[in-house]
């Protein structure tokens, strides 16, 4: 679309699209129209998917129940009545609703993406030298260690504080905020900002941080030669980068689809520490919350208390969904009543795929008549020998075997009309139905090309099954 809206402002008129400018547009991303043309992309009826989403979103619209945070002052500034969620697919299919494009900060939200940054810089085995895997049981910012005097997890203030002092230590605090600006290319390159006014506010209020940061440097948490201070200013900071939740939503996709951005189609984290940010988010990303979203949701997630949650749909895709009320433990009220009923409507719960389970909507299926469709249209194309039709069907990645209620496929219907050969199926043979309709031509093409098989035998299915396109007229 840039490259037409580039023609159009360069063409003198309007712009004509002819097969050089078409060529232009398309070159680049003929891979991915393919995939369009064909309906490969993960959720093959789009329209449909983002029609119930618009509906889950209505009716999470209707939630009033929380109170914006006000413990930094920056956050109680944000409506109540703001609400957003933006969606993005492993394969780059995106939908937003609401308010998208509202700024604010990931707070917490940031606490899985700077431990999938340390573990895709440091590995696994370092990170967790100085962090537990555990959920506390305790509230996010209290003042606990396990039992090894380690903070429990990434997911919690004292973990996260941690994990800020392992991310570059070696380089100056402005070089180390450069380096998590990866968290843009996580984001595609689109909207990731920083807000000031939160980070000052951040620091001017942060006391419960300060005396965690404290409890942390008297417990010898932090790496030998680290800054306490330093790690918690660069925490502050953290909590302050901006998104929209569009961006955010490519972040989560990012996640979901295993390190790599689905819409620059570039590697940004490793499949290790995707992996085990996917595992902690599922058991500590939700606060207090956390077992009981496993439970009901089953899907990972993080929470922070401006009001964001960022879900990840392993294979599937991300979301953002944004709403400023946050209920006692800190979740968005809005939010958390949007995933329940995401995974009410759909087969996303990580255990909804068990056998003899109960059937929800599952969207990377095409629907039935869709297939329904697909059967008439070939059948048809083959009954009048529309051989261009075919060829499309082919190149359009549908199944040429499809049957009808006879379980007669294309092959059946083309060789008793005589008009093309496609493939085989059904008992009997291309030659057999030729045979029994008297279509001699069909018939000596079909013993040219397999002069062995008798006259009226059956032909051997695996070099049947090798046969391609035949383009035998009559």
């Amino acid at each position: 679309m840039q490259q037409l809206d580039q023609a159009v402002q360069e063409s003198a008129g309007t712009a004509v699209m002819d097969q050089e400018l078409f060529r232009k547009c398309a070159a680049n991303n003929i891979i991915l129209l393919t995939e369009a043309f064909q309906k490969k992309f993960i959720i093959p009826d789009f329209m449909t998917f983002i029609a119930n989403i618009n509906q889950l979103y209505y009716s999470a619209q209707n939630q009033q129940g929380g109170q914006v945070a006000n413990y930094i002052p920056q956050l109680a500034k944000f409506s109540p009545d703001l609400w957003g969620v933006s969606l993005c697919t492993v394969d780059g299919q995106r939908h937003s609703v609401g308010d998208t494009r509202v700024p604010f900060c990931l707070q917490s939200c940031i606490k899985p993406l700077e431990y999938a940054l340390a573990i895709h810089e440091s590995g696994t085995e370092k990170v967790h030298q100085y962090v537990g895997k555990e959920p506390s049981g305790v509230k996010f910012n209290k003042l606990n260690l396990n039992e090894d005097d380690k903070p429990h997890n990434p997911m919690v203030n004292a973990g996260a504080i941690v994990i800020s002092s392992l991310i570059k230590p070696e380089v100056k605090k402005a070089e180390k905020f450069d380096y998590v600006s990866t968290t843009q290319l996580m984001a595609g390159g689109e909207y990731v900002g920083f807000s000031n006014a939160t980070f000052q506010s951040e620091k001017e209020t942060g006391d419960r941080n300060f005396a965690i940061g404290y409890y942390l440097k008297e417990k010898k948490c932090f790496p030998q030669g680290a800054d306490m201070i330093a790690a918690l200013d660069f925490y502050f900071q953290l909590c302050s980068i901006e998104v929209t939740c569009e961006s955010a939503s490519i972040m989560a996709a990012t996640l979901a689809n295993g390190g790599i951005c689905p819409i620059t189609d570039k590697r940004v984290l490793s499949a290790e520490a995707v992996r085990n940010t996917l595992s902690l988010m599922h058991s500590c990303g939700m606060y207090d919350f956390s077992g009981q979203f496993a439970f009901h949701v089953g899907l990972p997630a993080k929470s922070g208390v401006s009001g964001a949650v960022l879900l990840v749909v392993p294979n599937i895709m991300g979301l953002m969904c944004w709403s400023p009320p946050v209920d006692r433990v800190g979740n968005s009220v809005r939010g958390i009543h949007f995933c329940q009923e995401l995974v009410s409507l759909f087969n996303f719960h990580n255990y909804d795929n068990l056998r003899h389970f109960a059937k929800k909507l599952d969207p990377r299926r095409q629907a039935g008549h869709e297939r329904n469709k697909a059967v008439i249209e070939l059948m048809f194309a083959a009954y009048s020998g529309d051989v261009s039709a075919l060829r499309r069907f082919a190149l359009s990645a549908v199944d040429m075997e499809l049957r009808d209620y006879d379980s007669r496929s294309a092959l059946h219907v083309a060789a008793a009309e005589g008009t093309c050969l496609l493939s085989f199926r059904w008992g009997n043979t291309p030659l057999d139905d030729a045979l029994q309709f008297s279509q001699d031509s069909v018939v000596e093409v079909l013993k040219q090309y397999h002069p062995q098989a008798p006259n009226g035998s059956t032909l051997d299915a695996e070099d049947l099954r090798s046969m391609e396109l035949l383009e035998g007229f009559v």
